[in-house]
């Protein structure tokens, strides 16, 4: 009995400690605070940063926008009957919400084949990459949150279509990416 208990004991502790990224940093209306509770987060902006050029308010109201900081986040699920689990409703997973067929390019691409969506360091890095490819393909400034977050989200073909001028709902989602990307932006200012 004595031994079981111990066991449990140390079982909750592993747990415990391998999930600290699956609830999200509070105050998320706070860049410094943010950073201050996840100093990984941190070190994985800057190094996308100076990799890829995007700069850390952009990822961080992406990031934010996508997933809240939760590393295993998910879309929701779709029901049949309104009772019935169906499945999700897309691949996007983990920080950056990456779908599974852009991340698999992702990981081609750059050669990181053991790269994970739930990990802040490749998240951050995908979305260096993603928008790197934006700006090189459309022109879309990198610290242009609200057109990159469009490019991000309806992917490079859609906006160039302009698929999101049907979607006043999105169009309104990334001015409050473009938005939040600046009050980061002020905030940084002062503990970066």
């Amino acid at each position: 009995m004595r031994k079981s208990l111990r066991s449990l004991v140390l079982i909750g502790f592993v747990a415990a400690c391998g999930s600290s990224n699956t609830t999200a940093p509070r105050n998320l209306d706070n860049a410094c605070s943010i950073l201050d509770q996840r100093p990984s987060f941190e070190r994985a902006m800057k190094r996308t940063e100076r990799r890829w050029g995007v700069p850390v308010h952009v990822q961080m109201a992406t990031i934010y926008q996508e997933s809240k900081f939760i590393s295993n986040a998910r879309t929701p699920l779709r029901y049949a009957l309104g009772v019935i689990p169906m499945g999700r409703q897309s691949s996007a997973f983990g920080y950056s919400q990456a779908l599974d067929a852009t991340w698999d390019e992702y990981r081609q691409d750059t050669g990181r084949r053991g790269a994970k969506r739930d990990d802040i360091d490749d998240a951050t890095d995908f979305i260096g990459w993603y928008m790197t490819g934006t700006r090189d393909q459309l022109g879309i400034s990198l610290s242009d949150a609200r057109n990159q977050y469009l490019a991000y989200h309806e992917g490079r073909g859609g906006y160039s279509r302009g698929s999101y001028r049907a979607k006043g709902w999105l169009v309104s989602v990334a001015g409050r990416v473009q938005s939040r990307a600046n009050t980061y932006r002020q905030q940084l200012r002062s503990c970066l």
